[in-house]
């Protein structure tokens, strides 16, 4: 009897040593477990165009902020609407990733988008920017969950829904970057 707990401890405890030695742990990118989006507001605008205003040097700062938080995410898409303060809050996250800020409309029914965005996206992490009165709207269209107004001032709300493989959803509210005013 004791030769055989003799070797069943080898028996046992080689895979293990061996599963961490060969890293036969997947890195989040090829995990089956779902999809993740993060959903920002665009960040601080300058008030050099009414209409559609670049980022302001503290915007442009709290971009290249979101990109660097997001720098180890298995970032898979990029979308913002039409408007330059949105293509430029997403674009340093894009750029890192080598992807393209893909365009969506502003003024569409955020939960046509969510569900476009649901179809297309079954795992990886996909960035979201929107305004302050389309990010709840877009946030609880994700996550199928009631979610907080958002003032004109706040710009620092990094909203996680994420959908698991089985369709469940959580949502996580963060802040990112320096607080707002």
């Amino acid at each position: 009897m004791r030769a055989f707990h003799a070797l069943r401890f080898p028996c046992v405890l080689l895979p293990a040593l061996l599963a961490s030695a060969c890293g036969t742990t997947r890195p989040a990118a090829d995990r089956d477990t779902g999809v993740t989006f993060i959903v920002v507001r665009h960040a601080e605008k300058a008030t050099d165009d009414p209409d559609d205003p670049h980022l302001s040097a503290t915007g442009q700062a709290r971009a290249v902020k979101l990109a660097q938080r997001l720098r180890g995410e298995p970032v898979t898409a990029v979308y913002a609407t039409e408007f330059r303060r949105t293509q430029q809050t997403g674009q340093p996250t894009a750029d890192a990733h080598g992807l393209p800020v893909s365009a969506y409309y502003s003024r569409g029914p955020a939960a046509e988008s969510a569900a476009r965005w649901k179809r297309q996206h079954g795992r990886g992490t996909v960035l979201v920017v929107g305004h302050s009165n389309t990010v709840p709207e877009l946030v609880a269209s994700l996550c199928d969950c009631p979610t907080e107004p958002m003032d004109d001032t706040e710009y620092d709300r990094l909203s996680i829904v994420r959908i698991d493989k089985d369709g469940r959803t959580t949502l996580d509210v963060q802040a990112y970057g320096a607080p707002g005013p």
